[in-house]
């Protein structure tokens, strides 16, 4: 669904973070489905270009548009629900390796 750039911020910093450029591949359909993140204490996004709007579990939807960041917090379940077709993201993690599980209003 997209394509990830690494920036090679995982290497430098020794997996203490992890930086990278996202954007939808071409073709791709929202949504993604809900997930949370676990061992992770920081996931930042910067959207570069164009908009994306994710849903949050017990926070309802929020889009963002080009010049917009958010943190997502650990733990939290939330959705990839639409994006435009130019999407870009600066996306940073720390630490640069965590697990992805998936959820249903926020329960594994």
């Amino acid at each position: 669904m997209f394509l990830y750039r690494q920036l090679g911020v995982d290497k430098a910093t020794g997996g203490a973070y992890d930086a990278h450029v996202i954007r939808a591949a071409p073709g791709a359909k929202p949504p993604i489905g809900e997930h949370k993140h676990t061992e992770l204490d920081v996931l930042f996004v910067y959207v570069l270009n164009g908009w994306v709007k994710f849903g949050y579990v017990g926070h309802g939807e929020h889009t963002l548009k080009a010049g917009d960041c958010h943190v997502i917090p650990p733990g939290l379940s939330h959705s990839v629900i639409d994006w435009s077709a130019d999407v870009e993201l600066l996306e940073i993690t720390s630490p640069a390796e965590y697990k992805t599980i998936d959820t249903v209003n926020g329960v594994e």
